[in-house]
């Protein structure tokens, strides 16, 4: 049985309805989400064991975050409950040429302001044998990077695996440190990273490349590359999209291991409901083939893909999809018939 740790923030997301512009908005629908738990709620979803660890605010907002883990089935005993607030972001969703638009009001939330030794990540990670974080933690404060650094070093101690989403976010690092300063140490643990190889060398201090997605053997030179510099690192993911406009989305994805590069199909999406959210639904769906599959590296891709492009097709940040329905849409033609 396997049991899946994700450490990161769970948010408050308001956006306005129908599509609307802020200078439109005249209410707010609330979502609760964040990319860590996003991928737990996933998995959970999936029927893996999950456990997410956080800092919530003890006051009424940080009840309703709580309320989110419960309702996903995810692992809720390890929050702590301290500081004042909860982290918000706001989302104008585009729609056709006119794109979304992300604002952040995070500064001071309580997991940015966690210490080093809050939690005991022994306890924690026992009996687990999986941890996941993204860049999002690390970009948050110095002392959520130095905590996830923490539980980290405990993971790869206690021989668990150790999986990252890149999740760079240029709005969110502007505490004094670049990724270059925090993530090269951080990412020499990771047995598996999901990112775009530009990401990838950018956090890690070096020259950024303009790769050819369409060439395989580059692709996989530029992999090779990375697994050079992180000694641990044995798989890489990455989500291929192709922005049509903001409604349109062509989705396919790549899987890195042993020096075989494996690609997914393509998805066409279109309409898209909602986007956010689809890079988790993606590490969650290749995560559980990872897990689940017994080594089969083509159909972990396969299923990571087809995850994230149903995602597209549903409202909120959480990929509310089964582990059949996304082997549905593995087998099926894309053209959605009822299923009766």
């Amino acid at each position: 049985m396997h049991k899946v740790i994700t450490f990161g923030e769970i948010l408050m997301r308001l956006s306005p309805p129908d599509n609307r512009k802020f200078s439109q908005a005249k209410n707010f629908e609330v979502i609760y989400g964040g990319g860590e738990f996003n991928v737990a709620a996933s998995l959970s979803n999936y029927g893996i064991d999950t456990e997410f660890v956080t800092a919530l605010p003890d006051i009424a907002i940080g009840d309703c975050a709580l309320s989110a883990t419960h309702e996903f089935q995810v692992g809720s005993k390890h929050i702590i409950r301290q500081g004042e607030r909860l982290g918000i972001y706001f989302i104008e969703t585009g729609n056709s040429i006119r794109p979304s638009k992300v604002v952040y009001d995070r500064r001071g939330s309580a997991i940015s302001q966690i210490e080093k030794g809050v939690f005991n990540w022994e306890q924690i990670l026992e009996g687990a044998n999986w941890f996941h974080w993204s860049g999002v933690t690390p970009a948050l404060s110095q002392a959520t990077a130095e905590v996830c650094l923490e539980a980290i070093k405990m993971a790869d101690k206690m021989g668990l695996g150790i999986s990252t989403d890149l999740n760079y976010r240029s709005k969110l690092w502007q505490y004094g440190k670049a990724p270059h300063e925090v993530m090269p140490e951080m990412l020499q643990y990771s047995n598996v990273i999901l990112g775009d190889i530009d990401t990838a060398m950018f956090m890690l201090g070096k020259d950024k490349v303009a790769p050819n997605y369409s060439n395989d053997e580059e692709i996989k030179t530029h992999f090779s590359e990375l697994t050079d510099l992180l000694p641990k690192l044995n798989t890489i993911g990455m989500t291929f999209r192709d922005s049509v406009n903001a409604s349109h989305q062509r989705i396919g994805g790549f899987l890195f291991k042993d020096d075989i590069l494996y690609r997914a199909k393509n998805y066409e999406v279109q309409p898209v409901v909602d986007r956010v959210g689809t890079g988790d639904a993606f590490m969650g769906g290749f995560l559980y083939g990872l897990l689940e599959f017994g080594g089969d590296m083509k159909k972990t891709i396969d299923f990571a893909t087809s995850a994230c492009a149903l995602k597209h097709s549903i409202f909120g940040d959480v990929n509310r999809v089964t582990k059949e329905e996304v082997l549905e849409c593995m087998a099926s033609d894309g053209s959605a018939k009822v299923n009766r």
